[in-house]
């Protein structure tokens, strides 16, 4: 006799991003069986998507029409069966769905999500009559200034808002996404019997019925008392009436909120006790995936550089975002968006080294770390933190009360100089934002670099140096939100079957117990690392601040 047959258990997970919606299928060692995707440019051409969204009669309007997704979902579905997936092994579903979009049921949708009808395609049933606004806006879109206004001032100001929910107003939020529609299209929202996230409409598929909004992705409406993890009723009463009705409470993203729907056991053979986990936003889904604990701090350098903290109390930032943790129920998480990134050092590569990358690397490489006390700002579009625009340059002649400070130097005397003051510039940049704002650096922290730049291992041995902290990176594969969205689904059957006797594994140390860390240490800082950026992260300060106040 040969060793006991293991029960065979996969878990689905979902990400519903912009440009498509991908599936991925995990075994119980958390290893990828099964993946397929669907692209709504070219795969669903019939809805006219440019970049996944389609573009309003006003300016910066986007939307999507929901029965886009819904078709997708048929599709992706189908992919996975042609690939030969087992469905029938699913023990667990969840998703993650970009953030901010939104989705506006009718009476008849409800209904038909509830006796969905096996022998037809969902999309031939959740069709344009399940929705009363069939022009959904998405996190692209940012029409909503006066709403934004509107809100703030009847809370008490954007930091009174930022207070309470996480952050200040943006135009792409769900709350001043949904006050405009209560103001412009009355009507519909009046016939609006449910409003879901785009991540919480995944879920409501799986289950047949409306799924609850979870509170991470619901930190992103301007509408969550982050604290108390419960609609603030401050902010639905500034936003539109009888709010509360259309969203029902918010739940944990790690809630187990039903059994799979009979549509999806008769028309795809998943098993009837398969359980469907509450879904959650891309970001929050992305820190899932990614598998690092709170001493983290995970730095994507891409188009934008984009910040992600753990923090154990939330802070009240102005600009940034705090949102409830997505797997550690005491905890919240932080993102902080920088614009200056990825295109300011394409352009300084061009003009200092051609576009070849490697000469930039190797100009970068050539020079000291402190770079004989010259350093650069470059602010070329309008920064979000701080709110500043413009260049600076100064050597280290310049002191900061001088009125050569503000001028600065024009140019320094070689490329391989203007390189490593750029890079430089930027991780400092990077470093002392998140310093004054609350995030304490320390000799356990860790930086995971992901996007675009995380291949290059100088500006990663820069950031090392500048961090003072190892940096690590991802091994490439499936994207972090698909990835953390099937995890998810896999730690929450865990805490429904382990039930309350025993004390449960956190989340990253029970997905690990599962499978291998899929880090890799890649730099680590030279040891004088403090001692030459200490002093360099003062006058980076000081640079900031004579650019955000030119006028002083």
């Amino acid at each position: 006799m040969g060793p006991p047959k293991q029960i065979k258990r996969a878990f689905l997970g979902f990400d519903l991003s912009t440009q498509k919606l991908k599936a991925v299928l995990l075994n119980c060692k958390m290893e990828v069986i099964a993946a397929a995707e669907v692209k709504f440019d070219t795969d669903l051409p019939e809805f006219r998507t440019t970049g996944g969204a389609n573009s309003g009669t006003e300016k910066n309007e986007y939307f999507v029409q929901p029965v886009m997704w819904v078709k997708a979902m048929d599709i992706v579905l189908d992919r996975l069966v042609m690939q030969q997936a087992d469905l029938s092994t699913v023990v667990a579903i969840s998703g993650s769905g970009q953030q901010h979009g939104s989705v506006y049921w009718s009476k008849h949708g409800l209904k038909t999500l509830q006796s969905l009808n096996s022998d037809k395609f969902l999309h031939a049933q959740i069709d344009d009559s399940a929705f009363v606004v069939n022009r959904t806006p998405i996190w692209m879109d940012a029409t909503t200034t006066k709403q934004c206004l509107e809100m703030e001032m009847a809370v008490g100001g954007k930091l009174k808002m930022a207070e309470l929910t996480g952050s200040k107003c943006y135009e792409r939020f769900t709350g001043p996404q949904i006050r405009k529609i209560y103001q412009k299209r009355c009507h519909a929202y009046d016939e609006a019997k449910r409003i879901s996230l785009v991540s919480s409409f995944i879920s409501s598929l799986f289950l047949g019925s409306i799924c609850p909004i979870d509170f991470s992705d619901g930190s992103g409406m301007n509408l969550l008392d982050i604290r108390k993890k419960v609609w603030s009723q401050e902010c639905l009463n500034v936003c539109a009436p009888d709010l509360d009705e259309r969203l029902g409470p918010p739940i944990s993203p790690n809630t187990v909120v039903g059994n799979v729907c009979k549509f999806f056991v008769k028309r795809f053979s998943f098993s009837p006790d398969c359980k469907v986990v509450a879904s959650t936003g891309d970001n929050p889904s992305a820190l899932s995936g990614m598998l690092v604990n709170e001493k983290w701090l995970t730095i994507s350098l891409g188009t934008s550089d984009t910040l992600m903290m753990s923090l154990k109390e939330p802070l009240n930032w102005e600009e940034g975002h705090v949102l409830c943790h997505p797997t550690i129920t005491d905890q919240y998480m932080t993102l902080l968006c920088f614009k200056n990134a990825s295109l300011v050092r394409e352009g300084i590569n061009k003009s200092m080294s051609g576009g070849n990358w490697d000469k930039f690397n190797e100009y970068l490489d050539s020079t000291p770390r402190g770079n004989f006390g010259n350093m650069a700002v470059h602010f070329n579009d309008m920064e979000i933190i701080p709110k500043a625009q413009g260049v600076l340059r100064w050597n280290k002649d310049i002191k900061p009360q001088s009125p050569e400070a503000a001028k600065g130097v024009t140019k320094f005397s070689s490329a391989q100089i203007e390189i490593r003051a750029l890079v430089e510039g930027q991780m400092l940049h990077h470093r002392a934002v998140a310093e004054d704002l609350g995030y304490r650096f320390g000799h356990e922290t860790h930086i995971l670099v992901t996007g675009g730049a995380s291949v290059n291992k100088s500006i990663l041995q820069t950031t090392a140096d500048v961090f003072n902290s190892p940096v690590y990176t991802q091994d490439e594969g499936h994207e972090a939100a698909l990835m953390g969205a099937a995890y998810r689904a896999a730690y929450a059957l865990y805490l429904e079957e382990l039930g309350k006797q025993e004390t449960p594994l956190r989340y990253r140390d029970y997905i690990l117990s599962l499978t291998t860390n899929k880090l890799n240490l890649v730099c680590e800082p030279h040891k004088d690392s403090q001692e030459i950026y200490a002093p360099m992260l003062l006058r980076y300060r000081e640079m900031a601040r004579i650019l955000a106040n030119p006028n002083e």
